[in-house]
């Protein structure tokens, strides 16, 4: 089964990522595998995810699990639970300032061996999205 996952420690405080990684109006200034985020990323809302991976495709994912400053889950799929997919974004703060930001997407359902052969590799747009989210989060403490 296929799994996607990164991680990378970013020198900020959780709450400074958290507001990037709920701002979804603001994703297409850092973060350069999204070409745009409809919607409200806050509990139980749901979202248009537009991925430079996948251009012209929205994904309509359900923010299902929310605790503020610590993680947040994005799930999505097919009726009758035939397929799911399921991103889960967790920020474990440490120590002298730093936070350890971690993103992993998993599939299920009886559809899941089928379907997921025909999903591309996405590991290098999840490196990307750390990357980005490193990027921006340091270089806004650093200016702030």
């Amino acid at each position: 089964m296929k799994r996607f996952a990164t991680s990378i420690t970013i020198r900020a405080r959780a709450e400074s990522l958290w507001a990037l990684l709920t701002d979804a109006a603001g994703y297409p200034a850092w973060n350069s595998t999204i070409e745009r985020i409809d919607g409200r990323i806050a509990p139980g809302e749901t979202v248009k995810l537009y991925a430079k991976a996948t251009p012209g495709r929205a994904f309509s994912l359900k923010v299902s699990e929310f605790e503020p400053g610590r993680e947040m889950t994005w799930s999505g799929g097919m009726p009758m639970g035939l397929f799911t997919g399921t991103r889960r974004l967790t920020l474990t703060p440490g120590s002298a300032g730093e936070v350890e930001f971690a993103m992993a997407e998993t599939y299920a359902g009886p559809l899941a061996p089928l379907i997921t052969r025909m999903i591309p590799d996405l590991q290098p747009a999840f490196d990307t999205f750390a990357a980005d989210l490193k990027r921006r989060a340091e270089g806004d403490r650093r200016s702030g």
